[in-house]
């Protein structure tokens, strides 16, 4: 799957504003009018043209960096985190947007990459997509992801796939029990996205998201079905009914900052967010 993401990557897909330099004045790309010129990657946001995007940058940036007036920002679109790391590779782009819980995992396997210091930091919000008339289905996963939050079961899930995930490690498979004679969702996953959103090469679903769908599918006391499916796909298997549920990354509701409608489609409704991670900058060591 606040999905982005790496943004998630995302799906995200996925914001951040603050940016620090790239190189000196004899290897850094310049525009025509002189200024400094960034590429960064992100997931694509499926309510947002790369057009779109950038100009809702450019202006957070004039807003909140006017100190950074020589930088010329461009954010580029890629449907996949594997995409995002090969341009990043190949030097198409300079930084690639990631979610703190992915750029940490990729770290720990990537020992050519680094995290870049940033000055200011967005985030997003994780939680489900669901067509818009299932508001029954909605509410049963609501009711849910309260019920973890309230008795500390979210907090024990982050702790063991996200934060005690260290040293490159693979994260775990999940088994999802199954209910004698219950219903069936199925829900759809990228796998892209480690140690929140993985498959394994065997196709077995795992990481923190998994670990929440087993335990949503014992207190909604529904099977839940795993399927797979590419990022730039989500809104579609939804919406054509290849799926019931997907995971999903949205603005925050407080936010001031970013369009409420860039993150979600028509016909799409969204759950309550059951996670948050902060946005940030992913480069190759100089």
């Amino acid at each position: 799957m606040k999905k982005k993401f790496i943004a998630v990557l995302s799906a995200c897909a996925l914001m951040i504003m603050t940016l620090t330099g790239c190189g000196g004045e004899d290897d850094t790309d310049k525009t025509d009018n002189g200024k400094e010129k960034l590429t960064i990657g992100t997931l694509t946001y499926l309510n947002a043209s790369e057009e779109r995007y950038n100009e809702i940058m450019e202006k957070l940036e004039k807003s909140y960096r006017p100190s950074k007036a020589n930088i010329s920002v461009n954010y580029k679109y890629f449907d996949s985190s594997k995409d995002l790391l090969l341009a990043l590779n190949s030097n198409q782009v300079d930084y690639v947007s990631a979610y703190e819980s992915v750029a940490n995992y990729l770290i720990d396997t990537n020992k050519d990459l680094e995290i870049l210091k940033s000055e200011r930091n967005l985030s997003d919000d994780f939680c489900f997509a669901f067509r818009k008339g299932d508001t029954v289905l909605q509410r049963s996963f609501n009711k849910a992801i309260k019920g973890m939050f309230d008795d500390g079961k979210l907090g024990e899930l982050s702790k063991k796939y996200i934060l005690d995930l260290k040293d490159g490690k693979e994260p775990p498979k999940i088994d999802i029990e199954k209910i004698p004679d219950a219903d069936t969702i199925k829900v759809a996953v990228t796998g892209d996205l480690p140690p929140m959103d993985y498959i394994k090469a065997d196709g077995q679903a795992a990481g923190f998201n998994t670990a929440i769908l087993a335990e949503i599918s014992k207190r909604i006391g529904k099977n839940i079905e795993i399927v797979s499916v590419d990022s730039a796909a989500r809104a579609s298997i939804l919406t054509s009914g290849g799926a019931d549920v997907i995971f999903w990354v949205s603005v925050p509701k407080d936010s001031t900052l970013i369009p409420p409608g860039i993150d979600t489609p028509e016909g799409v409704i969204l759950s309550d967010p059951y996670y948050s991670d902060t946005i940030i900058h992913v480069a190759k060591k100089n």
